[in-house]
Formats: C-alpha cells, sequence, structure tokens
C-alpha cells in the first residue's frame, strides 16, 4: 500500500496525518537511536518505520526496535520488541493513547512514550501510562535513563 506523502498513517480506511517533530523530538529520537546502536548487534533500531498492524491499520512510530535480526519484510506485520513514541507539541493526548493501545493489542511487549518537552519518560500498559526513570529491557540487558536520552 502506498500513501502520499511520508507522514501519513492508515487507520481503517482513512489516511490520518502524523505531527511533525520539532527540534526536541528530533533530538530524543538521535539519541535513542545512538543509545540503541551502543547496544550491539542484538538490537536494531528503525526511524519513522511503516508497520502493518492490521490489514487496514498502519501506524508508523518514531522508532521501532527488533530484537536479534532486522524484520525481513519493508513494511512489517509482526510486532517489534519496543516502540517509541515521542511527543510532539501538536499530539493530543486521546490520539496518542490510542496509538498504544493499538500497539498494546498487536503484541508490542514494551511500549515506551517519551516527552521531550518535560523531559519526562513513561511506559504504556494495561491501558495508562506510568512514570519511568529509566527505559528497561531485561531480557537484552538495556537500560536508557532519562538523564542519556535528554543529554
Amino acid at each position: 500500500m502506498s500513501f502520499e506523502g511520508s507522514d501519513c498513517e492508515f487507520a481503517f480506511g482513512q489516511i490520518v496525518e502524523r505531527s511533525v517533530g520539532e527540534k526536541p523530538h528530533s533530538r530524543a529520537q538521535k539519541r535513542l537511536i545512538e543509545l540503541f546502536s551502543r547496544a550491539g548487534a542484538r538490537l536494531h533500531a528503525f526511524p519513522e518505520l511503516r508497520l502493518k498492524l492490521a490489514a487496514e491499520l498502519f501506524r508508523i512510530p518514531d522508532l521501532s526496535v527488533f530484537a536479534d535480526r532486522e524484520p525481513d519484510e519493508d513494511v512489517p506485520s509482526t510486532p517489534p520488541l519496543v516502540v517509541i513514541e515521542i511527543v510532539s507539541r501538536d499530539d493530543r493526548y486521546t490520539d496518542i493513547l490510542k496509538k498504544l493501545d493499538e500497539y498494546r493489542s498487536w503484541g508490542v511487549p514494551n511500549i515506551w512514550l517519551v516527552d521531550p518537552w518535560l523531559r519526562r519518560l513513561y511506559v504504556y500498559s494495561a491501558g495508562s501510562l506510568a512514570e519511568v526513570p529509566a527505559f528497561a529491557l531485561t531480557s537484552q540487558q538495556v537500560q536508557l535513563t532519562s538523564a542519556e536520552i535528554f543529554a
């Protein structure tokens, strides 16, 4: 499936425009990619990768992280280990929660939210956000602190 413009998602018959990040958003995204790159060959971080969550649901998280190997598909249809959304100024809270819940329903085990404006980190679980001082992937022996992300 193709879309006009790179900043569109497709959700149940509608093309949905995505918020484009400003410098704080972009800086956090860049820093996360750098930190995951340091984790070695076992983690593969992809910015702005279109994911197929369902037949009529395509989303583009700010960062998708796959374990052990890169996805085989150009538009992956199997959940990554981690999905990270970074808050943009134009994002609506209800839209963010809806998207995070779609990732959960699809089977993403780790759903993280970064707020570069408030310099806070959140983990999405059981329909709600919990603020955390760091993101942890114990199975991969990775921990990313807010100090590292917002350095």
